[in-house]
């Protein structure tokens, strides 16, 4: 089968080869026969002096295109209530600053995560019914806003509580953040002190298994949820107990971290590939780590990526890159990502300037966020 040569590739014969040998391992006996040659490749070449030193995998999707689970709902339908709720929560916070302009409020970050917790609500959260206590969530304490919107379009708050978004003193008013203290109705868990949600999260898991297994309380297929921001694993209690979770093989436990590659001050960790570096941490304690990077929009473009050149330059470019392609539109794209290599540029000569710039984030993207959460 003839490829393109790869990058820096000094035998791509070779190379092609080898490719060739482990695409008719996989068909002819299976993935899980494949992994075993592979660790023994692996081991082996350690055993000769070979080192491996990438903790990382590549910077796409984890889950292939084929191995997607589908979604079944009315896309349409829940796009347009996606829309309500992240302007709902814009107009609150906005609102709110009109009457008192120190009372703060965020907006980017529910803006950001807005399809992270919709498919979640529309298609996995469990609540508590005859048969299950349901699960537990552990909501990022900056997109409390849209928690509130989705709740107002459900009828649980009314249009007087969204008007008194964090004026609380003189009653009916709403939380600045998750507090179950002042909402015991509304919230289960504080979330927003100094990175404790993600480490309460850890511990409620590890509890709830340790009842189970010890046949105190059945675990009822129970999850615990818990959403964060990849600003917020700055925090040492963020990522503090995370080699636990490992350790105890918590399967009850999902982390759901928001990477829009921004923090309060600036892009996360200075100027790197935060999404890259998260994977390496949780991987290297013990965790299943997805990564959902790009949207659907992407998929032929990578399907079409034999020689691997787009996924290189997908690597290349740091997250505050990203930001500006995002917000300098599809022209600039063209020329800044895709025109680094000729031979790029060229593969994306039949898209329009506009079609570029709708490239979507796989954050974005609700079948993307499905088939993760799927899995």
């Amino acid at each position: 089968m003839s490829r393109t040569p790869s990058i820096e590739d000094v035998d791509p014969q070779e190379t092609a080869e080898w490719l060739d040998a482990i695409k008719s391992l996989i068909q002819e006996e299976g993935r899980e026969r494949a992994s075993f040659i592979l660790k023994r490749l692996v081991d082996t070449a350690r055993q000769e002096g070979v080192e491996f030193k990438r903790v990382t995998t590549p910077y796409i999707n984890t889950i292939r295109l084929g191995d997607e689970e589908r979604m079944s709902g009315d896309m349409h339908m829940e796009r347009r209530v996606r829309s309500l709720i992240r302007w709902n929560a814009l107009v609150m916070v906005m609102r709110a600053n009109e009457k008192d302009p120190d009372l703060g409020g965020h907006i980017s970050t529910f803006a950001s995560s807005a399809t992270l917790y919709d498919v979640g609500f529309n298609y996995f959260f469990k609540g508590p019914n005859e048969h299950s206590s349901g699960d537990l969530l552990y909501i990022q304490g900056h997109s409390a806003p849209g928690m509130y919107s989705r709740a107002f379009l459900e009828g649980r708050l009314s249009q007087e509580q969204l008007e008194k978004f964090r004026r609380e003193v003189d009653g009916g008013g709403l939380s600045s953040y998750p507090h179950p203290w002042l909402m015991p109705d509304f919230w289960q868990f504080p979330t927003v002190s100094m990175g404790l949600g993600p480490l309460q999260a850890i511990y409620q898991a590890h509890v709830m298994k340790y009842l189970d297994n010890r046949g105190l309380i059945k675990a009822e297929d129970r999850k615990v949820w818990a959403f964060l921001g990849d600003g917020e694993t700055d925090e040492p209690e963020s990522l503090g107990a995370i080699s636990l979770a490992g350790r105890e093989k918590l399967d009850n436990l999902i982390f759901v971290v928001n990477c829009n590659l921004q923090r309060l001050d600036g892009p996360v960790r200075g100027n790197g590939k935060i999404i890259q570096e998260l994977e390496g941490v949780f991987r290297g304690a013990g965790w299943n780590v997805i990564k959902v990077i790009w949207g659907r929009l992407w998929d032929s473009l990578l399907a079409s990526d034999e020689d691997g050149l787009l996924k290189k330059r997908m690597m290349e470019v740091v997250d505050g890159e990203y930001q500006t392609y995002k917000n300098r539109g599809g022209a600039y794209t063209r020329e800044h990502f895709f025109g680094k290599y000729p031979e790029l540029k060229a593969r994306v000569s039949h898209l329009s300037d506009d079609e570029l710039f709708r490239l979507n984030r796989g954050g974005h993207d609700p079948y993307k966020v499905f088939a993760a959460y799927a899995k």
